[in-house]
């Protein structure tokens, strides 16, 4: 199984990097990363939409700026570790989705113009933690969820989350372990 982990944390003592990892030791197969804050993401400007219309246009997926459509495209699972920043997530996700929305790869269009997925996965799980509450899922794993199902193809998402851990008196220990026993158990059943 090719299982795709899509990094999006920062910080080197990530709490939503370690949910991720302990979500990752209940899946067996090969984890390949894609850190986003270390990816060069190229500038989104006209120039550089002429160039993909014209490669999927053409069905010309070699250039390398399609890698990470057809990474995520061949993925059996993918695993998307997002803190909950600014009543979202890092800024380099959405980055990334501008990467991977290629036609002809992650999904395509039908005759009525509805979206069909191509994606092989069948299962995206959206790990995050919030020092105070995620008081509204849409703009944060709500926007990856309707990507996957609604575009990719992908057809169950599951969110794993921490949250609260900054609020003052918060048994922040607790919380991660909560959310660590909410991830065994899944796995479990």
């Amino acid at each position: 199984m090719d299982i795709l982990h899509i990094d999006a944390t920062v910080r080197s003592n990530s709490r939503t990097a370690m949910l991720a990892e302990h979500l990752l030791k209940n899946l067996s197969g090969n984890i390949s990363m894609v850190k986003l804050c270390e990816m060069p993401f190229p500038v989104v400007d006209e120039a550089f939409l002429l160039k993909r219309d014209r490669a999927c246009a053409d069905r010309d997926y070699s250039d390398e700026i399609f890698l990470p459509a057809k990474q995520l495209a061949a993925a059996d699972v993918i695993v998307v570790s997002a803190p909950f920043w600014d009543l979202s997530f890092p800024s380099a996700l959405k980055q990334y989705f501008e990467q991977i929305n290629v036609v002809g790869l992650t999904f395509a269009y039908s005759d009525d113009g509805r979206p069909v997925g191509l994606c092989k996965a069948k299962k995206l799980f959206y790990v995050t933690t919030a020092g105070g509450k995620i008081f509204n899922y849409e703009y944060g794993y709500g926007y990856v969820k309707a990507l996957a199902e609604g575009f990719y193809g992908i057809g169950e998402t599951v969110c794993f989350k921490a949250e609260g851990l900054d609020i003052y008196g918060a048994d922040t220990e607790m919380l991660l372990t909560e959310a660590k026993d909410r991830i065994d158990r899944y796995f479990v059943s």
